[in-house]
């Protein structure tokens, strides 16, 4: 016999017998089912624990309680409730605190009619998963549903009788279904799938509400020696990338919400470790080996010698690094790969790199990398792009290699000499000042900043390295006056040459 499903219960909240009526037979209201109508919030708080509608439509302006406090109290209590608001034109102000609570939509009560009604209903029905319109009607009751929110509440559980009718066996544990990689049109589907491989065991189960309605948790109740696995095999079997996760089991029902906490988290780690059929807490790195800060400053040095190879070494060093911090939040993961893929193509760029064909897929990349459902996708988009950027960097220097490149190298072979604009520029055959502009035009320093740097990163490495006296390394480091050396290196640095020596070693 096929089943019949469910409707989406509706309450009508409004201080107007008139309006209510006229909403009640204003339209057919076909997979909507009005389940009650209140005067007020306060009345309307009194009516959802009895009548547990999944959406409610109400007025903002009410004796009592208006309908911005009540918005307010059933996110608050009752986040999974949508709320749909009436309003008259001069009630912005209190719409809009509204919609901080999450609120589905407003309606103006002068333009209500009955297409635009069933438009926002449908809005707000989307949102409701099909776990949740089942639920209180059908599998399971309220009672149950009750008791749980309690447990959630922190209160302390003493009621036997109701312990034992739905916790017949000794251990419980968590299960999680994370459905974010699938349509959410997939979620009803993998719901009746879950719900039919649990029913073929002995064990009694309750779906669990959460904020986040492509994830399906289930609270288990079993004999301590029930084994998941086959359940496990059966639903990868089914879907092979569907994520599964499972929290350590646990005697008390006072125990849940931790363990529910502990299973979110979970489902977290799961974009780290997407190879799991089914991630437990065991599963987890005893210790996670400390990532150091990627260093930028010194991966751009090596980009704008065009030495590659060493560069991208270290950056898929360091993403593997970064890989294994599971506890990482995922946008900061995500965020530090998009951005490292708009400075290399910044940095080409500014380089005179002919990558016009990176250029116009970053949009692409960073979307890619948004919509990724682990980090091993975000490594290979990452190995993609490099391969992708190699590529037309293997053309460029086919037609020989950048005169920067060669610009910097003789800078870096000649910075204990006497170098200057005028010199290096007769070297190269070059007029002084192009050569001064086409240096600051491909390079982030000037002529002069740049030899300075490199100067006083050579003369870091000795006052470090060597005993010998700051004099002697500023000449060894191609500056014939001491006093300016000191400078420069105070202002690169921010201490004088000796009070660095003294604090670094």
């Amino acid at each position: 016999m096929e089943k019949t499903k469910a409707k989406y219960r509706t309450l009508i909240v409004d201080d107007e017998l008139l309006i209510r009526h006229g909403i009640k037979h204003y339209m057919k209201w076909d997979e909507f089912q009005i389940v009650g109508e209140a005067a007020n919030g306060r009345e309307a708080l009194e009516m959802i624990e009895s009548l547990k509608p999944h959406i409610v439509l109400t007025d903002i302006v009410m004796p009592i309680m208006d309908g911005e406090e009540l918005t307010r109290v059933i996110k608050e209590k009752y986040p999974h409730i949508e709320v749909i608001i009436l309003s008259s034109f001069g009630e912005f102000n209190y719409v809009r605190s509204t919609f901080q609570c999450g609120v589905v939509d407003y309606i103006l009560k002068p333009n209500l009619n009955s297409e635009e009604l069933l438009s926002v209903l449908k809005k707000a029905a989307k949102r409701i998963p099909e776990l949740y319109l089942d639920a209180p009607s059908h599998n399971f009751d309220s009672s149950i549903e009750h008791f749980i929110e309690k447990v959630f509440d922190g209160d302390e559980v003493r009621n036997e009788y109701i312990t034992t009718e739905y916790f017949p066996y000794q251990t419980f544990f968590l299960l999680g279904i994370d459905m974010k990689q699938f349509e959410p049109s997939f979620i009803t589907t993998a719901i009746e799938k879950v719900s039919s491989l649990l029913q073929e065991h002995d064990i009694a189960f309750y779906p669990i509400k959460t904020e986040d309605k492509q994830v399906i948790i289930y609270l288990i109740n079993s004999s301590n020696d029930f084994s998941i696995q086959p359940i496990v095999f059966e639903l990868t079997e089914w879907q092979e990338t569907i994520g599964i996760v499972k929290s350590d089991k646990f005697e008390k029902i006072n125990e849940l919400r931790s363990f529910f906490d502990s299973l979110l988290s979970l489902i977290q780690y799961r974009f780290y470790f997407p190879d799991n059929k089914l991630l437990v807490q065991q599963d987890l790195p005893a210790t996670i080996q400390t990532c150091q800060s990627f260093n930028l400053e010194w991966f751009t040095e090596e980009i704008t010698h065009e030495r590659f190879d060493s560069a991208f070494t270290y950056l898929k060093q360091y993403s593997k690094q970064l890989t294994s911090q599971y506890m990482l939040d995922i946008s900061e993961y995500k965020a530090f790969f998009t951005n490292i893929i708009f400075n290399i193509i910044i940095l080409l760029g500014n380089m005179k790199c002919e990558i016009k064909e990176v250029e116009q897929a970053k949009y692409s990349y960073f979307r890619r990398i948004e919509d990724a459902n682990s980090a091993k996708e975000v490594i290979n988009i990452l190995n993609e792009f490099i391969t992708k950027v190699n590529g037309s960097i293997q053309q460029d220097s086919e037609q020989g290699p950048s005169n920067i490149k060669i610009l910097l190298e003789y800078i870096d072979r000649h910075y204990m000499e006497p170098l200057t604009l005028t010199g290096v520029a007769k070297h190269f055959h070059f007029n002084p000042s192009y050569l001064s502009n086409y240096f600051s035009t491909h390079n982030k320093e000037g002529f002069i900043e740049y030899v300075n740097k490199i100067r006083i990163e050579q003369a870091s490495k000795k006052l470090l390295s060597t005993n010998l006296p700051i004099s002697e390394i500023s000449t060894s480091v191609g500056y014939s006056d001491h006093s300016y050396f000191c400078k420069v290196f105070k202002k690169q640095k921010g201490i004088s040459p000796s009070g660095y020596r003294r604090k670094m070693k």
